[in-house]
């Protein structure tokens, strides 16, 4: 992305000249809508990336698709400049069986986060800012009664979690009889977090298959998406593009075998080296990354956490101040680690290995995005240690690996003491009733 772009809170993850993920399939040569196109060219986005140029013409020629992509590699893109392209090319017929006064979405884009519905919704107002479209987005944890307002005023693009949106459709502030397009993002996430039945009960409520375009997207199409994909789709297409890889060939790695209680101080010493560079620091406990959280602010950094009971005004704020620069590190649990388009992250550190070899490709998937180089940084220690072997399996190579440098290994620095836990285990607000985190819905 240009200087120019990456500066633009509206700029959205299409194609940037000089990119060099890019292909040599332009965007204007694919048939999309004039009013598109024009906001397209505006923005100086002329080639495709790969999984644009492998999914597009299908789905622009009315083929369902089960795409397989890593995040950062164009796929949110893809789907919208699909979807906005077909509701565009078709007029609206609304359902005659709506309830009274219910707004009728024609595109239903699903996610399992709020943050990742949030970054579809940014991303597709520049898209559809010359079509006349109108587009809402709805999740937990905030903005009930202002996002049930804007969902009741009417939507022809309908963004959201399937919890608030289960919420809203139960209530007939919606219908979703006049839907002509579905999208699944992160499919496999929907599984890990335990929506899918939420997913299958929105679906059943559509027309049927053969009578809207599915797209349905995830970082793996395993036995469980595709039997999602079979169940719900119109004969897909199955389309596996750069599955392999988050572009590691451009992440530099390295690991250090480091105790567990010198962690911090090759933190510190880390981060020392690296003084403002935008840096992610993923920790597999919240508590262990609101303890670190505090040493490092205690030390002079200026780290926020990041975690799955973070409020939504906060969590929008926190990742804000992190795009922009204010805040230069970020403490993240996994729930940072899909989805989010953070531009110009420079490290990743692995303070923990994540347990899942997986979740080590997401997490330092976060750098080396949009063509750029990145640094991605393990700690191994003898908690964590134990999933190295499947992360090399996966990634099918070895991490350059040493013990940390003396002057990198430092004990000068002040120690936070613990927070306070709150009395009944310390866990904080309490869990739903149905087992699913805390502004689910």
């Amino acid at each position: 992305m240009t200087d120019a772009h990456a500066a633009d809170p509206n700029a959205v993850e299409v194609t940037e000249p000089g990119n060099n993920l890019l292909t040599e399939v332009r965007l204007d040569a694919l048939g999309l809508h004039e009013s598109i196109a024009d906001g397209l060219r505006e923005r100086g986005f002329s080639h495709a990336t790969p999984i644009q140029a492998d999914t597009l013409p299908l789905a622009l020629a009315g083929r369902d698709i089960a795409g397989q992509a890593n995040t950062g590699t164009g796929k949110t893109a893809a789907f919208l400049l699909a979807t906005l392209d077909r509701l565009l090319r078709q007029s609206a017929a609304p359902s005659e069986r709506a309830p009274s006064g219910a707004a009728q979405p024609r595109a239903l884009i699903l996610a399992p986060t709020r943050e990742l519905a949030d970054q579809i919704y940014q991303d597709a107002l520049p898209l559809a800012s010359r079509t006349g479209l109108k587009c809402v987005v709805c999740y937990g944890g905030t903005g009930y009664e202002s996002q049930r307002e804007a969902l009741a005023a009417g939507v022809d693009v309908l963004i959201g979690t399937p919890g608030r949106l289960i919420d809203y459709y139960k209530q007939k502030v919606y219908t979703l009889k006049a839907i002509e397009v579905a999208v699944l993002d992160e499919a496999d996430r929907m599984f890990d977090l335990g929506f899918i039945d939420d997913v299958r009960y929105l679906f059943r409520k559509m027309p049927p298959a053969t009578a809207r375009q599915n797209l349905l997207f995830s970082a793996t199409l395993s036995h469980r998406v595709l039997e999602l994909a079979y169940e719900h789709m119109n004969a897909p297409e199955l389309v596996r593009t750069d599955v392999d890889t988050v572009n590691i060939e451009a992440i530099a790695q390295k690991l250090y075998h480091v105790s567990k209680d010198d962690k911090t101080g090759l933190l510190i010493g880390l981060l020392r080296e690296l003084e403002q560079a935008r840096t992610l620091v993923f920790i597999n406990t919240k508590r262990v990354a609101e303890h670190l959280e505090d040493t490092l602010n205690a030390n002079g950094f200026s780290a926020a956490t990041l975690s799955g009971d973070v409020a939504q005004n906060k969590r929008l704020r926190l990742l804000a101040d992190f795009k922009n620069g204010a805040l230069p590190i970020l403490v993240a649990t996994d729930v940072a680690a899909r989805g989010l388009h953070i531009p110009d992250v420079s490290h990743v550190i692995n303070y923990d290995l994540p347990q899942d070899a997986q979740d080590y490709v997401h997490r330092i998937g976060r750098t080396a995005r949009a063509g750029n180089t990145g640094h991605a940084i393990s700690f191994a220690c003898e908690e964590y240690v134990y999933s190295l072997p499947d992360i090399e399996a996966y990634i099918e190579h070895k991490i350059a690996a040493e013990m940390p440098p003396d002057n990198l290994l430092v004990d000068d620095y002040v120690r936070a003491a613990p927070r306070r836990r709150r009395a009944g285990g310390g866990r904080g607000r309490p869990r739903r009733g149905n087992g699913k985190p805390r502004g689910s819905r």
